[in-house]
Formats: C-alpha cells, sequence, structure tokens
C-alpha cells in the first residue's frame, strides 16, 4: 500500500517531525508500507530528526506571493499525486490551507487529517476583537471542509470537543519517538522542562512556581529546553538556577540526567513531552490543561496534575517530589510503566488498521 504525508515541512525541531519520523519509519519497516513524504521549499536541507532511509522523500518549490504560492502548491502537489499513486493521502498541516486538499487535488486515494495542535493556539495575550473574529470564522470554515476527509484523526478526547460538528472523528495519540535502555536515577537536583519560550508553553507561570521552589531548596536547578523568544520571556534574566538551553537532538540524555518534569502549559495539542519524560522514569508535574495531560498523567500515581495556571499548587507539587526520594522513585517507575501504552508498535498498529479498513 502506497502513503502519501502532506506537511509543511520535515526540518524543524518541533513535535509533529518527530512524530512523523517515528511514525512513517516504522510504518515503512515494520509493516511494509511505501511511504512518502511531500513538504515545501525543503530541498538540500537537513533534517533536525532521523528519517528512515526507506521513506521516499519530496518537496516542491512555493512562492510568498499568495496567487504564486496558491499555483504552485496546488500544481507540486498534483504532479506528486499523478506520480505515486497513492491509496492513502494523510495531511499534517495545522493550518487552513490544508482543508481544501481534498476538492483540489484529483485522486482515488483516501483523505486523512492529521490535527497535531488544539484550536487555542489560535490564542494570544492581546485578546484581539477583530483576531478573535478572523479565528472564528477560519474554524467554521475548517470545519465545513473537514467533512471531505474520510477520516479526520486528532490526539485525544478532550480535542473531540473542538470538532463536535464531524461525523469522522477518530482518536489516534501520538507514539513514543524513543527506544532506549536509559532510565533516570532521579537522584540528580535537577527539574527539566522542553519547548519553545512562549505564552502557550506557560514558562512565565513556571518561573512564578519556581520562586516559591527556590526558597526551600535553591541547590535544585530547573532546566528549560526549547527556543527563546525574547518578545515573551527575556531569559538573560534568569535567576541563577534556573538555565536556558536551545532545543537539542539527544534530548533523551537530558530526560535521563533529571529527577522531575514539569508542564506548564496553558493549552496542549498533546504532550508529547510527557510521554517522552515518562518513557525515562521521570514523574511529572503538569498543569491539567485542555487537552493532553490529564489522558496521559495517572495522577497520584505516576505525577501530578495540578489547576490550570495555578502557579503555587504547581510548586507545592513539585516541593513534594522534591522533599521525597521515595515518592519521587515509586512514581517514576509507575510512569515508566505507563508509558508503555504508548510504544510505537502500539499506536503504529491503530493506524494500519485504519489505512486497511479505509482501503479495504
Amino acid at each position: 500500500m502506497k502513503l502519501l504525508y502532506i506537511t509543511n515541512g520535515i526540518t524543524g525541531s518541533g513535535g509533529l517531525e518527530r512524530v512523523l519520523s517515528v511514525k512513517a519509519a516504522a510504518l515503512a519497516e515494520d509493516f511494509q508500507y511505501e511511504v512518502h513524504l511531500l513538504t515545501l521549499n525543503e530541498t538540500g536541507k537537513e533534517s533536525f530528526f532521523k528519517f528512515s532511509k526507506k521513506l521516499y522523500i519530496h518537496s516542491i518549490p512555493v512562492k510568498r506571493n499568495p496567487i504564486n504560492y496558491f499555483l504552485n502548491y496546488k500544481r507540486g502537489i498534483q504532479s506528486t499525486v499523478d506520480e505515486i499513486k497513492p491509496d492513502i493521502i494523510s495531511v499534517c498541516d495545522d493550518g487552513l490551507k490544508g482543508f481544501f486538499l481534498p476538492i483540489l487535488i484529483k485522486s482515488k486515494a483516501k483523505w486523512i487529517y492529521e490535527r497535531h495542535v488544539s484550536k487555542l493556539i489560535e490564542l494570544n495575550v492581546s485578546n484581539s476583537k477583530i483576531t478573535a473574529a478572523k479565528n472564528k470564522a477560519k474554524w467554521f470554515l475548517m470545519e465545513l471542509l473537514g467533512k471531505n476527509f474520510d477520516k479526520f484523526i486528532v490526539l485525544t478526547e478532550g480535542n473531540k470537543k473542538e470538532w463536535s460538528s464531524l461525523g469522522n472523528l477518530e482518536v489516534i495519540p501520538n507514539p513514543l519517538p524513543f527506544n532506549s535502555d536509559l532510565i533516570s536515577t532521579l537522584e540528580n537536583k535537577t527539574v527539566i522542562c522542553v519547548g519553545k519560550i512562549s505564552y502557550q508553553k506557560g514558562q512565565d507561570l513556571l518561573l512564578k512556581a519556581w520562586e516559591i521552589v527556590f526558597k526551600k531548596y535553591p541547590e535544585w536547578q530547573l532546566h528549560l529546553y526549547g527556543t527563546e523568544n525574547l518578545n515573551f520571556l527575556n531569559t538573560s534574566d534568569l535567576q541563577n538556577n534556573v538555565v536556558q538551553f536551545p532545543p537539542v537532538k539527544n534530548i533523551e540524555n537530558k530526560y535521563a540526567e533529571s529527577s522531575v518534569y514539569v508542564m506548564s502549559s496553558r493549552f496542549e495539542g498533546f504532550g508529547m513531552v510527557l510521554i517522552e519524560a515518562m518513557s525515562f522514569g521521570l514523574p511529572c508535574v503538569s498543569f491539567d490543561c485542555d487537552y493532553g495531560p490529564g489522558d496521559i498523567i495517572k495522577n497520584g500515581e505516576d505525577g501530578f496534575l495540578v489547576e490550570k495556571e495555578n502557579s503555587s499548587e504547581l510548586a507545592e507539587k513539585l516541593l513534594k517530589l522534591m522533599d521525597d526520594s521515595a515518592l519521587r522513585k515509586k512514581m517514576g517507575s509507575n510512569a515508566k510503566k505507563n508509558s508503555e501504552r504508548f510504544a510505537p508498535h502500539i499506536i503504529v498498529e491503530q493506524w494500519d488498521q485504519l489505512f486497511k479498513s479505509l482501503i479495504g
């Protein structure tokens, strides 16, 4: 069976790129699919994550001028589809343009849309009425066009609430990206947080919590891994025991060197970093935001879910794990075990069943 994934790019360091590298490799290597990836403006560029050599990677050039962009986009995709003749086309584009593809592109293939983010991603600190109106109109159009796909895939049960008018919804979570024997000893006095410095990821709320933590445990360090955003947070002003690092390819080593994972997001599409951290035996503390953490963390068993944007409670749960080494290790062991339900072979088998049901 031939699969074609259409996405903006695979050279970035984000969650979508990491997930696609894992999923596409498993489908090609373990399930014997012929897997093609189609990206935009990436010819000759090196990917941040490792992609299987069994994949066929294509890229089409598109120009910034809106009219030329649209024409190049449509022609480039149609040409690739005509060449490959895929059985399944899966659109991994969280923007609006991907929603038009089933009516723009001529193909006998079955169409799947993969939604990797929440609609809440459109929120920002400005709360402009004009922006809100534009978003509302865009979401209405997305739901209307979303009905043209044979299946519309979201990551959590909570995400389904955002697309309530669609009858083609199905939930398939993200797979774990690592296959490693590394397990944290949970002895290092390090708390880790991974994600772009941004309003969504809420590092400003985390730093408020850390002010409380610092008073009791000044020897513990908070390590932030993610692209810096000076318009949101000036990381040069961080206190001595908070360190900001750029994204790294060997993030698994950083998980293994830490003792607690903390997620301070205001909203999520899934919370990939939680299952990553849990796979290395880290107990997690996270805001119970929409959507994802509540589907991943078993509160009080492998970590703690905290009231949304409650920095004081976030600090309280972090301190609880710092105070009690035995509790850390018990929750860390549970986290490792519970993360196995997101193992690639389990998640990708769901995709295999879906593809076969559409073609069968």
